[in-house]
């Protein structure tokens, strides 16, 4: 489960606004969040990429069962 207030969170609220703002007619605000939007988003992703390598990079070796 996702904290609060993470970077996706924010970058869902922003994509949301700019739908709710591009229906509504204010093209300004639209482009505005939209834009936020996928900068929160590509800012998420490239996070996860990297915590996702250093993870895997600083994994423990696996533990010799055979030794007592």
């Amino acid at each position: 489960m996702m904290p609060p207030f993470s970077l996706l969170h924010y970058a869902i609220i922003f994509l949301v606004v700019a739908l709710i703002a591009a229906a509504v007619g204010f093209g300004g605000v639209a482009g505005v969040a939209m834009e936020g939007a996928r900068l929160l988003f590509w800012i998420f992703i490239v996070l996860f990429v990297i915590s996702l390598v250093a993870s895997l990079l600083h994994r423990a070796p696996p533990r010799d069962r055979n030794r007592v």
